[in-house]
């Protein structure tokens, strides 16, 4: 059954959401590819193209910059106002994303953390500032060598703290991202755990189950590690929402992340699809 508008997406959840939840798993695999080099050996061979498959289309950037002066007009006129300090912390994060250089970016997720941590200074209970304080650390570990392995920690302290107040923030996505911290992160001189990244993957699933990028993260999840059934499971529910997600998550906003899970969905089909075959090979005639 089609959805009408007014049983879709709140237009305030779909700002929060379209830009930010399939992005932080690219944020994640261009840190761990660049930040931690040489501090650690990871493998990390897909992440060129699947960082190329989730760019949205160039109007996304003068989008983010129009909305970034909005929020931070705001901020500049009321600095004690908890909900004008975070909305810039997610205005600063999604401007970071089309920074063209590591200086500006830096600069971006800097104003991020500031503000973030200015909204926990008003009300330390607030789940969306600790949340968007996490993802500005992502943002500015993207730009460092030295350091990033103690801003993944940061990380996984704020998204901790976001999950204790509003596990349902963002479809989930403090477990999703918490999931993804441990799924990406090295396990040696990092935070990196297979059994703490199924825990939350799965999680994020239970709580948000109609949210596509949940089941791709623990489908892919489970097919990195070997557990081809459980990355099956995990696709053929993904499969089960999907059309009803395409009606519930639609319009400009949700471009950059339709992207990435197209690409990422045909990908694992393929590789499923490629073990089937391969383990059930069809009869000679």
């Amino acid at each position: 059954m089609q959805m009408t508008a007014s049983a879709r997406v709140p237009r305030h959840r779909v700002r929060q959401a379209g830009r930010d939840a399939a992005r932080l798993r690219m944020l994640l695999i261009m840190l761990l590819a660049g930040g931690l080099q040489g501090v650690c050996a990871f493998d990390l061979t897909e992440a060129p193209d699947a960082f190329r498959a989730s760019q949205p289309p160039a109007s996304f950037a003068v989008r983010a910059a129009e909305r970034f002066a909005v929020a931070q007009a705001r901020f500049a006129t009321a600095p004690t106002n908890v909900t004008a300090a975070w909305e810039f912390a997610r205005a600063a994060f999604d401007c970071a994303e089309f920074a063209t250089n590591n200086t500006e970016r830096a600069a971006l997720a800097e104003q991020g953390i500031a503000a973030a941590r200015q909204a926990l200074t008003g009300d330390s209970n607030c789940a969306p500032a600790h949340y968007y304080l996490g993802m500005n650390l992502g943002q500015l570990a993207r730009t460092r060598t030295l350091g990033a392995l103690r801003l993944v920690s940061d990380m996984e302290r704020a998204f901790k703290a976001a999950r204790a107040l509003d596990a349902h923030f963002d479809f989930a996505g403090p477990d999703r991202n918490l999931g993804l911290l441990y799924l990406q992160a090295p396990s040696i001189g990092s935070i990196g755990d297979r059994k703490k990244a199924r825990q939350h993957l799965q999680r994020a699933v239970e709580l948000a189950p109609d949210y596509p990028e949940n089941h791709l993260n623990l489908a892919e999840a489970l097919w990195k590690w070997g557990d081809r059934d459980g990355a099956l499971r995990a696709f053929t529910a993904l499969d089960e929402i999907w059309p009803q997600a395409r009606l519930r998550f639609d319009g400009p906003d949700w471009e950059a992340a339709w992207a990435d899970w197209t690409a990422r969905r045909q990908r694992l089909d393929e590789q499923l699809h490629h073990a089937l075959r391969r383990e059930r090979p069809p009869k000679p005639r």
